[in-house]
């Protein structure tokens, strides 16, 4: 059984899991964003605009979780372990960094009119920032008002324990009534980035609901029967809020 730590992440390739992925916009991923943007939208309806603080556990090379929560936050913390994804990630959040193939997911964003207003190639080089952490250190002393895991928990291991202990890291760090978005990959058997394989743990709705469900007051799952490599058998969405802890008497 491959544990996180037997994975290569020293030689994860950013640029071929991006050309593989977003470089060409899936469907897959623009049925999540359109999923994310009304979600997000949503919970923030009424509130003061761009107060949160956000975070995006393992972001890889993945930039459209932290987009979806641009219009509500006042800072973005991208939380990264592979030093060459960490790497691609500074360079897509320096001022003027941004690369264009993520303006096809940022076209579906503004669908809604909290995005509308919002200028991605700007604000993201001001509010968003780097930083290297692994999944399993967050401990819940630091906390976040809006949090993004997409492909991580699922997509790190094989072993259950790790499955269920990366979920409880990330939902400990968010703040009481927190909104969130975790994808995972489907029935994923392991996947390959340039010559590189990485494991994976076979999550199900059953396994993803058993796993979020005593950290959420309120919990959405959406099975996405998408396929978009072989050795899986769709996405699942979970957007929800973090329950409130009762503090002790």
């Amino acid at each position: 059984m491959d544990r996180n730590a037997d994975a290569p992440w020293s030689k994860f390739d950013p640029e071929v899991y991006v050309d593989n992925n977003y470089r060409t916009p899936l469907e897959a991923d623009l049925h999540i964003v359109r999923l994310l943007r009304d979600y997000f939208s949503r919970c923030f309806a009424g509130s003061a605009p761009a107060l949160a603080r956000g975070v995006d556990v393992g972001a890889g090379a993945n930039l459209y979780p932290a987009l979806s929560m641009l219009p509500w936050c006042e800072k973005v913390l991208l939380l990264e372990y592979a030093p060459p994804n960490i790497e691609y990630l500074k360079r897509q959040t320096a001022p003027g960094g941004l690369g264009t193939e993520w303006d096809a997911f940022w076209d579906v964003l503004t669908e809604a009119p909290a995005y509308r207003d919002v200028d991605p190639h700007s604000r993201v080089g001001e509010i968003v920032r780097v930083e290297r952490a692994n999944l399993f250190d967050l401990d819940g002393r630091r906390r976040w008002d809006i949090g993004t895991m997409f492909f991580v928990a699922d997509s790190m291991s094989e072993c259950p324990e790790e499955f269920q202990r990366g979920v409880r890291c990330f939902m400990e760090a968010l703040a009481d009534g927190a909104p969130f978005a975790v994808a995972f990959m489907k029935e994923s058997v392991g996947y390959r980035v340039g010559e590189h394989r990485y494991p994976a743990y076979r999550v199900n709705e059953e396994r993803a609901r058993q796993a979020l469900e005593p950290f959420t007051a309120e919990l959405e799952l959406h099975d996405l029967h998408h396929v978009v490599r072989p050795g899986h058998e769709g996405m699942i969405l979970a957007l929800g809020r973090r329950k409130e802890e009762i503090a002790a008497p």
